[in-house]
């Protein structure tokens, strides 16, 4: 008998490895994710582009509170998920800091706005512009707009030589009134550095307009609505008043809809609002 002791030594020794190998290429089996540690999945739906100055940022409770064109403040929460970027490159939640102009792609998570992405961008320089007009100096041909985005004020000159629309259509300077919102160009030239080459009049107050798309964004206690426009892809924010809704509980983020509008220097005021179609069910 003890000549197949050895026989017997070497088959264990084989089965051990054999189940050793097989641990190592499956691994431990897996758990399922622990809500209170892992970090959940990203929240699925329509990314929105939303571009504003920092008011403040929680580091604590990871929060975000951006103001936005027409001084609406939006709270966003970030996260392990949301990357952020400091002039392209990659950083931490500590490269956010209060005044920092910011370009957030975001989501819907539940009850929040959830930033993915948060881009700081610092340089000063200023290849165009878009924002309201403060003042227009016509003797000096000097205008201030307070820039949408940087959220200061920039003086810039206009010159024979500046292109004015409205409406794919030449005006002159008079119809350039404090309160209108405009797109500015300015000269690359050097010499020429702060003259606007062509400004845009995108709406002065009390121009009309319509507006047709799905709901982006939506607070009915604060009764602002932001609304992916179809004409030309951007998104408006609008203030409104509830009871302007056509059936107003389907009124929701998703939903599509038509509103007629009035620009006034404080922003786009929704005049009335009809629904088209309520918000899709999500596939389940």
């Amino acid at each position: 008998m003890k000549r197949f002791y050895p026989i017997v030594l070497l088959i264990t020794l084989a089965w051990a490895a054999s189940l050793k190998a097989q641990q190592n290429v499956t691994g431990p089996p897996s758990q399922p994710p622990d809500p209170l540690l892992d970090v959940p999945p990203m929240p699925e739906g329509t990314v929105s582009l939303i571009g504003g100055t920092v008011k403040s940022v929680d580091q604590v409770r990871d929060k975000l509170l951006v103001r936005v064109f027409g001084g609406k403040v939006l709270k966003m929460a970030f996260d392990e998920r949301t990357h952020i970027y400091r002039d392209g490159a990659e950083t931490t939640q500590l490269g956010i800091h209060k005044g920092d102009r910011v370009y957030v792609d975001t989501m819907l998570d539940g009850p929040w706005v959830f930033a993915r992405n948060i881009r700081v961008e610092t340089s000063a320089i200023v290849a165009d512009s878009t924002g309201q007009v403060v003042s227009v100096n016509r003797h000096e041909g000097t205008v201030s707009l307070r820039d949408s985005v940087l959220a200061q004020t920039v003086i810039f000159q206009v010159d024979d030589k500046t292109s004015l629309r409205r409406d794919q259509q030449p005006v002159s300077l008079s119809e350039l009134t404090p309160g209108s919102l405009v797109a500015v160009k300015f000269a690359p030239e050097r010499t020429h550095r702060g003259v606007a080459r062509e400004v845009v009049i995108l709406a002065a107050p009390g121009m009309q307009f319509t507006f047709a798309g799905k709901v982006a964004y939506l607070d009915l206690r604060s009764g602002i609505l932001s609304l992916a426009n179809q004409a030309d892809g951007k998104t408006y924010d609008l203030n409104f008043s509830p009871r302007r809704v056509d059936k107003l509980d389907a009124l929701g983020v998703g939903s599509q809809v038509t509103v007629q509008a009035t620009f006034e220097r404080a922003g786009y005021r929704a005049d009335s609002v009809t629904i088209i179609a309520p918000p899709e069910e999500p596939m389940r």
